[in-house]
């Protein structure tokens, strides 16, 4: 007996109703098939965007001093992966500068140094790297301070506003860290 006679004899025993079932499981598995070879062809690639030696000006104006800890992650968000493969960029050529105008002023007075130290130190390595940190004048003698009262990695300028169009108007980037209130955990809502 062949194949032709014994699907014959099936559909004359069990008619139509093995041939719907068997019409369904050739489908499903062709669905099947389909979609394992599409998904691999669905998935995200990683790409490796040419870039140059970057002309950047953050703007740091928080409403709490604390926000500069999460705002230097902004900086090394932009510096380590340039400097890692596969660009390879030395610090000294990556020209940055961070202009300080708000509230966390008062993280870069030698005063406040046991209250800011972890800060401190990161704006200090990131200064040994070349990154420059500038303070408003302006907000300086708003709080009271001079010159001497900052660190010796710090530069006054004599206003944050012209100094961010400065830099702007010589093609630097801005970038402008926005500081939210962390609610989750990453586990949490992974």
């Amino acid at each position: 007996m062949t194949i032709l006679q014994l699907q014959d004899e099936i559909i004359n025993l069990y008619g139509e109703t093995i041939m719907h079932i068997l019409r369904i499981i050739a489908l499903v598995f062709t669905t099947f098939v389909t979609l394992a070879a599409g998904a691999a062809e669905d998935t995200s690639r990683e790409v490796r965007t040419p870039y140059t030696e970057p002309k950047v000006v953050y703007d740091f104006y928080f409403d709490d001093p604390q926000k500069i800890n999460n705002a230097l992650f902004w900086i090394r968000s932009l510096t380590n992966p340039l400097m890692d493969e596969p660009y390879n960029m030395a610090p000294e050529f990556m020209d940055i500068k961070v202009i300080i105008h708000g509230t966390e002023i008062v993280t870069v007075a030698r005063k406040n140094y046991e209250t800011y130290k972890d800060a401190v130190e990161r704006m200090r390595y990131y200064a040994s790297l070349g990154i420059k940190f500038k303070v408003c004048g302006l907000a300086a003698h708003d709080y009271g301070y001079n010159p001497n009262d900052f660190y010796e990695f710090i530069e006054v300028v004599p206003s944050a506003i012209n100094e961010l169009a400065h830099w702007q108007l010589e093609g630097y980037a801005l970038i402008t860290p926005t500081v939210m209130e962390k609610k989750f955990t990453i586990e949490e809502i992974r």
